[in-house]
């Protein structure tokens, strides 16, 4: 029992962990474990044999963050307020710690979710999860501009590692996403339309 602990614990030493603030000296860092190389990895129900009662399922569809109903396709989501991050992925779900999200802003957590969420589309690449969660903010309509400013806030304090690059330069890549997508919806119909295929006609016009 304690080697196949061991070898959980191994496994998990990779699951999804924001690079730890550089005040925090000391404190435990783990890498994220998603689809590094293969896409196998704990079920859902082994996942909560192994973390134990603390943790719970919540079915896909069924997700409230702060009042607001969220999905990631059909996958769910296990809420385990004793993981070592705020939140992680391994292929077919993802993880919530409901512990360090819970003094978080309500944009922050849907960040947070949607970037987890982000993995299961985008694979292990950390930037290409970000901006699948800024692009599903904006089309959703949970993320404004007070919003990302505190996405920034919260990502900014994270140093970076082998597999996460420095949180400065993850705001900065999705602060210009962000007003990119913005600008593109604010674009005037007109102008968005000037390509439009002209009708078909018998001659031309007189």
């Amino acid at each position: 029992m304690r080697h196949r602990r061991a070898n959980f614990a191994l496994a998990l030493a990779g699951a999804l962990f924001f690079a730890l603030c550089a005040s925090l000296p000391g404190a435990l860092q783990a890498q994220e474990w998603v689809f590094r190389g293969s896409t196998s990895g704990p079920t859902v129900g082994a996942y909560l044999d192994e973390v134990g009662p603390d943790a719970s399922l919540v079915e896909h569809g069924a997700l409230m963050i702060d009042g607001k109903r969220v999905n990631c396709g059909k996958r769910p989501t296990v809420l385990n307020p004793n993981f070592d991050s705020w939140g992680g992925a391994f292929p077919g779900f993802l993880i919530l710690n409901t512990k360090k999200i819970s003094g978080l802003s309500t944009q922050v957590k849907l960040y947070i979710y949607s970037h987890e969420c982000g993995h299961q589309f985008e694979g292990a690449d950390e930037i290409k999860a970000d901006l699948f969660a800024i692009r599903r903010g904006v089309k959703w309509d949970w993320l404004d501009a007070q919003g990302m400013e505190d996405i920034c806030a919260f990502i900014s304090q994270l140093k970076g590692d082998s597999v996460h690059p420095p949180g400065p330069k993850r705001c900065d890549i999705m602060r210009k996403h962000y007003q990119a997508l913005i600008e593109k919806e604010s674009r005037p119909a007109t102008a968005r339309s000037s390509t439009t295929t002209r009708a078909q006609t018998l001659g031309p016009a007189r």
